[in-house]
């Protein structure tokens, strides 16, 4: 079945002359096209199926475009969500009205801010705009913000936690969203912690409303500040989690902790918490035995594995409770949940009590680093 004359005619005429990208709307069968004179469209007639016919157009364009008469290449839908569109020429892709080979030019490592806009012109989606905020390109370009912009209008629909945290964390790239949306974020963070877990991953050490630094911290200070500057990263890391940003980030990922929704909330906040914290971890194994991390933790405390740790405790015997906590936090990634979630699907109330035994203890950790005990 061929398409129409006059379709086929007009549709020539619309990809002979210069093209930046081309949309099909297929619930109005219509192609646009745009190139830096604006838009131009092409209403189709079709004389059979929709589904069918638009088959078809979709072949004329791939031949016009690509050379390809049999539509979007078969090779490069499994290259799309692969980010191996590396050697294709990604203006191109634009051009075949195709959704997925938009997805394959947002996950390019070749995009540009220029195509970024091509690409949202063409498929404007969410899923998209997470994409090309990946993009370094795109986050120095004008386009950064747009898509900025469009996440945060759309957050409030999302409802997987992974996407939410994903989201804020994205938006709160630098120079994205002013600073009224970004403390609007913040605030609705209070019911919807995923949204407070996006921030610990975006600016763990530039969170809204920050706390003051302990208060012993003037005290610590000089002394950890002769450590931090003679390169001791234990000193270093202490001398953060005492100052204000540390006390703030553990303000936060307590309050998430002690009252998480979901287990993906769990397993990212908790690789957040020890990824804040790894560069003193003592190695670099996961484990899924928080006993076993804690004795490690302790041992290191009492005979310490090298001359940096040893010169901390010696120089600040009083913070040996804290410098244990940060050992100890600086290990317990998601594998320390791990034996309980492969066993449970619950979420809520059900799945905190569970995780309890373990929760329990890292909350202990935070609470210590606040110079205070859990309630």
């Amino acid at each position: 079945m061929e398409l129409t004359h006059e379709d086929q005619l007009r549709l020539n005429v619309l990809l002979a002359n210069p093209v930046d990208a081309i949309r099909i709307d297929e619930q109005n069968l219509t192609v646009y096209a745009l190139s830096g004179e604006g838009e131009a469209r092409v209403k189709l007639n079709p004389n059979c199926r929709a589904e069918q016919y638009l088959r078809r157009v979709r072949e004329l364009i791939s031949g016009q475009v690509l050379g390809s008469p049999g539509g979007y290449p078969v090779f490069l839908k499994r290259w799309t969500r692969m980010g191996q569109t590396r050697d294709v020429n990604l203006a191109q892709l634009l051009k075949l009205g195709e959704p997925e080979a938009v997805v394959a030019v947002a996950g390019a490592g070749g995009l540009t801010d220029e195509l970024a806009r091509r690409a949202w012109w063409v498929e404007p989606t969410s899923d998209n705009a997470r994409c090309m905020l990946h993009c370094a390109a795109v986050l120095e370009g004008g386009m950064g913000q747009v898509l900025a912009q469009h996440l945060v209008e759309h957050l409030p629909f999302e409802s997987d936690p992974l996407i939410m945290v994903e989201t804020v964390r994205l938006v709160l790239q630098p120079d994205l969203i002013d600073e009224a949306a970004r403390l609007k974020i913040w605030q609705k963070g209070k019911h919807k912690r995923a949204y407070l877990i996006g921030f610990l991953a975006a600016t763990p050490n530039d969170l809204p409303e920050p706390l003051p630094a302990r208060a012993d911290y003037a005290l610590h200070a000089p002394g950890l500040g002769r450590l931090r500057a003679a390169g001791n990263h234990y000193a270093a890391i202490l001398m953060q989690a005492l100052d204000s940003p540390g006390q703030s980030f553990v303000s936060v990922a307590e309050t998430v902790l002690r009252k998480p929704s979901n287990q993906d909330d769990v397993v990212v906040l908790l690789n957040i918490i020890e990824g804040y914290f790894r560069a003193v971890a003592l190695g670099t194994a996961p484990s899924q035995e928080l006993d076993a991390i804690i004795e490690e933790a302790e041992a290191a405390c009492q005979t310490p594995p090298d001359p940096a740790l040893a010169a901390l405790l010696r120089a600040v015997p009083a913070l040996k409770a804290e410098v244990l906590a940060l050992l100890i936090l600086a290990r317990s990634g998601d594998a320390v949940v791990t034996p309980i979630l492969a066993k449970s699907t619950a979420i809520g109330s059900v799945m905190r009590k569970q995780l309890e035994p373990v929760t329990g203890r890292l909350l202990r950790q935070l609470a210590i680093l606040r110079g205070g005990e859990p309630a």
